[in-house]
C-alpha cells in the first residue's frame, strides 16, 4: 500500500514538473543553439585546441597510445624512425593519449621522445578503440584509408612501402 502511494506521489510530481517546461515555437529557436560548433577533441601540450583539419593536404598517421601501455611505448622508436623515413612524403605523425598534459609532458621528458604527442579529450570508445595501440591513417583529403589495431614495426621496409603508397 505504501509503495503504491509513493509511486502515485512520484507520478504527480513528475507530471507537474513536465508542465513547467517552457515551450517555445520552433521558429523562435536561435540557429546557433541548434548547430553548435563542436569543441576540438585534441589539444597540444600547452592545452591549445587543434583539429585534424589543420593538417588537410598532408597524410596523417594518428596513433592512440598510453604511458602505461607497454606495446605502445615499445613501438615509439620505430614510429620515430618511420617519421624520419617519410619526412619527404608529406606526412604528419600525431600520437594521441587521453592522459593529462602533465603526464604526457613528464613521459616525453623522461623518455626523450621526439614525436608529436597530443592529448585526446574525447572517449576512446567514440572511435571504437577498445585496446591500445590503435592507429588511423588519413590521406591528403582527410579520408580515413587504413586502421591498424595493435603494435606494428613502423619502419619495416614493407610498412614503409605501404605507407608511401596509400591514397
Amino acid at each position: 500500500m505504501r509503495r503504491h502511494l509513493g509511486i502515485t506521489i512520484l507520478l504527480l510530481v513528475c507530471s507537474f514538473s513536465c508542465n513547467q517546461i517552457e515551450k517555445k515555437p520552433i521558429d523562435s529557436v536561435n540557429e546557433m543553439d541548434v548547430v553548435a560548433t563542436p569543441p576540438s577533441l585534441y589539444t597540444d601540450l600547452e592545452g591549445n585546441p587543434i583539429s585534424l583539419n589543420d593538417y588537410k593536404g598532408k597524410k596523417i598517421l594518428l596513433n592512440f597510445w598510453a604511458t602505461w601501455c607497454r606495446p605502445c611505448v615499445e613501438e615509439m622508436p620505430s614510429l620515430e624512425r618511420a617519421m624520419a623515413l617519410l619526412k619527404e612524403d608529406n606526412y604528419v605523425f600525431l600520437l594521441a593519449t587521453d592522459e593529462s598534459i602533465e603526464t604526457i609532458n613528464n613521459f616525453k621528458a623522461h623518455m626523450n621522445v621526439k614525436l608529436n604527442l597530443i592529448r585526446y579529450t574525447g572517449a576512446l570508445s567514440q572511435l571504437k578503440i577498445y585496446a591500445l595501440p590503435a592507429t588511423f591513417m588519413y590521406n591528403e583529403q582527410g579520408k580515413e584509408v587504413n586502421v591498424i589495431r595493435g603494435a606494428a614495426e613502423w619502419d619495416a621496409p614493407e610498412m614503409i612501402k605501404k605507407l608511401k603508397n596509400f591514397n
